[in-house]
């Protein structure tokens, strides 16, 4: 089978490997004559950041970096990078990287014509009417890794650097114009990143399988999501240059981020307080939060896991999808607890109030209060 597509839904993806090359002609779509990379620091002095700047440069569309990207963006990196974004007269922005990268080019492109502070536009009710839909740039996005899902998204986690909180920044304009998903620019992750990156993917997938809302469009996403997470992240794990399996884990992150417009959960309504306040990496913190999550929602989720169970050719219905899980935590080498993220005595009250606040809360199957949520970070702990 060729792996290789043009898809218009979510929006245009050029999937495939080897479509990096396709970049100026993206830029062109777009109507970006002039576009700013945006990208964290780990990548920005590697092989696939460099060569894509030397596909850009070759097309007569410079070479315009902004780095200055922490592992969970905050708003004072999205000052930043709206600042060097107006210093170039940029027209455009490329969102390349894991979702870090992502996430801030995304707030970039969209906060360089604004006139409000990036908290006005947090995913509360209908705050996203606030923005002048007129002046967001266009983007182009090229995920590196597998796993948030956050070129196909329309929103960006970023975390208030003062209170140590994350915030979901929402637009429909944050849905990039071009998404390039092209998997041999994840061959270079570690396995670490394969891991956390894969499972942050799963937890998408699950999560909004088991959401009670009504999306059956994204009810089917969300199990085949599972299926290919199931059948190729080990893969793409034991060896790094499978590019049929790292083209799978891409759709799979693809997916996910599109199937989770149903909802997320207590998985990610805990990793979004513990990852701003303990910076663990987002998609290792779901997995650590995934088994006891699971456990938590079972008088709701349990005939539900069992048909996905299923139709996965896991036996064993939901108590054989628990296993299922553990199985694959333990084979990617993720810690157990917090503690094995390095996180001892944790701020429970801090971590529950964090939950409890959390958009993500709303799609969860059982409803968190402080009582329950409590028992839950202590179960984790």
């Amino acid at each position: 089978m060729t792996l290789n597509a043009n898809w218009s839904y979510p929006t245009a993806i050029r999937f495939g490997a080897g479509r990096i090359s396709e970049i100026a002609d993206a830029c062109f779509v777009a109507s970006i004559k002039k576009p700013l990379l945006v990208t964290d620091r780990g990548l920005a002095g590697m092989e696939i950041t460099q060569k894509t700047l030397n596909l850009l440069d070759d097309a007569g569309l410079g070479r315009a970096i902004f780095s200055d990207v922490d592992p969970n963006p905050n708003e004072k990196n999205a000052a930043a990078g709206v600042a060097a974004y107006k210093a170039g007269n940029h027209d455009g922005v490329i969102a390349f990287g894991g979702g870090s990268g992502l996430d801030l080019g995304k707030v970039v492109a969209f906060l360089a014509g604004q006139s409000r502070p990036i908290w006005d536009f947090e995913d509360i009710d209908d705050w996203w009417t606030r923005a002048n839909s007129d002046v967001i740039a266009p983007i182009v996005a090229i995920p590196t890794t597998a796993g948030t899902g956050s070129e196909v998204g329309r929103a960006s986690v970023i975390t208030n650097s003062i209170t140590q909180q994350k915030k979901i920044i929402f637009h429909p304009k944050f849905l990039p114009t071009v998404v390039i998903c092209d998997p041999e620019l994840t061959v270079g992750m570690p396995k670490f990143i394969t891991a956390g990156t894969g499972l942050d993917a799963f937890a998408h997938c699950v999560e909004a399988y088991c959401s009670p809302h009504y999306h059956p469009m994204s009810q089917g996403m969300a199990l085949e999501g599972m299926r290919l997470v199931k059948e190729y992240l080990p893969r793409a794990y034991s060896d790094a240059k499978d590019l049929e399996a790292r083209s799978h884990m891409m759709s799979a992150a693809a997916m996910g981020a599109t199937a989770f417009q149903k909802g997320l959960g207590a998985i990610h309504a805990l990793s979004h307080p513990i990852g701003a306040i303990y910076h663990t990496h987002h998609g290792t913190t779901n997995a650590v939060c995934m088994p006891a999550v699971l456990q938590f929602n079972k008088p709701a989720i349990k005939d539900t896991l069992a048909e996905a169970a299923n139709y996965l050719g896991i036996p064993g219905g939901f108590v054989g999808f628990c296993k299922f899980v553990d199985e694959l935590n333990d084979s990617l080498a993720i810690p157990k607890s917090l503690a094995g993220l390095g996180i001892e005595n944790p701020d429970i009250d801090r971590i529950v109030s964090g939950a409890l606040i959390d958009p993500s809360t709303g799609g969860n199957p059982i409803k968190m209060t402080e009582e329950n949520t409590r028992k839950l970070i202590i179960e984790i702990s």
